[in-house]
């Protein structure tokens, strides 16, 4: 990989590698400590972390890497600078640059005028880094191949990335929400026969994996109400969570808005892995930066 901009367009393998190489900084905090010494890492906010911030400065020091934070109001992405020319600035600093934008294509554009590599921390259409963290996750309960993986919320950045990525690796994945709200049909389609929406929560049943996220994301708040009326038969609650397998696992991106997508009940859950899926951050980042870097 030379950039990390998305689940979408990448090879089986390379995911699996990721995913691979992420359990093993799980099993081993000290792998590869310092590996990356001597390297300089940009994380760039144009919107608010706290997973995603805090998982990249500690990856980056832990793999000996020095990690330089920018917020928007310093760089003025697109505002006070065009994208084209903070990608050539930055490029002349840093060994690699993450981002996290509201729109994709400032992604794009940077990594077409930067030769660091470019990776997407979050934007409007895929969260990738999410996702490797949600695959192992998923493959710490069981294999990703042939897992069923239930979504219940809106087809989101979130969604796009997940779908993809159980599918590239021989997940099945139901994704459920009301109507208006589905996936982009370009991801849908990309998922290769093995992502199906529908508008109905009883797909649930049989569910291996159930997953949900914020019903209105950040640059949504002022949709946030309508949202709220449109997903009111969406929440994952007790008695949903109950149609998925007995030993069905519960994920969550974080934060979580208890009580409106999902219940304590659910949160705190015995098996539910939210948690641990934050904790995979950390490692799911790791492997990323020395897949690009190391």
């Amino acid at each position: 990989m030379n950039d990390f901009l998305g689940i979408a367009g990448l090879e089986a393998s390379a995911l699996e590698r990721l995913v691979e190489k992420a359990a093993q900084f799980k099993q081993d905090r000290g792998l590869h400590r310092g590996a990356l010494a001597g390297r300089s890492i940009g994380l760039f906010f144009e919107k608010p972390s706290t997973r995603t911030r805090v998982s990249g400065e500690v990856a980056a020091v832990e793999l000996g890497a020095h990690p330089v934070v920018l917020g928007q109001q310093e760089v003025g992405l697109g505002a006070r600078e065009a994208v084209r020319d903070v990608a050539r600035v930055l490029d002349r600093y840093l060994d690699l640059l993450a981002m996290r934008v509201f729109d994709h294509g400032n992604l794009i554009e940077t990594a077409e005028h930067a030769d660091a590599p470019v990776v997407n921390l979050l934007s409007d259409l895929e969260h990738p880094c999410q996702a490797v963290a949600d695959l192992q996750t998923i493959a710490e309960h069981r294999p990703v191949d042939g897992a069923v993986v239930a979504y219940v919320g809106d087809g989101n950045n979130v969604c796009h990335s997940l779908m993809l990525g159980a599918a590239l690796l021989g997940g099945e994945v139901r994704v459920v929400c009301p109507p208006g709200f589905e996936p982009l049909e370009e991801f849908t389609a990309a998922g290769r026969g093995r992502v199906t929406i529908t508008s109905d929560p009883a797909a649930v049943e049989g569910a291996d994996v159930v997953y949900t996220d914020v019903w209105a994301s950040m640059g949504q708040e002022a949709e946030a109400k309508e949202r709220a009326k449109a997903f009111s038969g969406y929440r994952v609650d007790g008695r949903m969570f109950a149609l998925a397998r007995p030993d069905a696992i519960f994920l969550h991106c974080l934060p979580a808005h208890r009580g409106e997508e999902v219940t304590d009940e659910v949160v705190d859950h015995p098996r539910s892995r939210v948690f641990d899926q934050a904790e995979n951050r950390l490692h799911s980042m790791k492997a990323v930066l020395l897949e690009l870097l190391g």
